[in-house]
C-alpha cells in the first residue's frame, strides 16, 4: 500500500488533473489516502507528481 499526501492546491490545476486527485481520494490540501500500489496507482501519481508526497 502507498500512503498519498496532497501538499499543493488543485485551484488553477487543470481539470484532468484535479480529476486524478479526486479518483485518488484526496480532495483537500493536506489529506491522506492509501491505495494499491499498481501500475494504475503509480499512473496516476505521475500524472500529478508535482502536487503530491509519497510514501510506502
Amino acid at each position: 500500500m502507498l500512503k498519498i499526501k496532497l501538499v499543493k492546491s488543485l485551484a488553477g490545476c487543470k481539470k484532468p488533473q484535479v480529476l486524478t486527485a479526486y479518483s485518488l481520494g484526496l480532495r483537500r490540501v493536506g489529506m491522506t489516502a492509501q491505495q494499491p500500489d499498481n501500475a494504475a496507482t503509480r499512473g496516476k501519481i505521475a500524472k500529478i507528481s508535482h502536487l503530491v508526497q509519497v510514501n510506502n
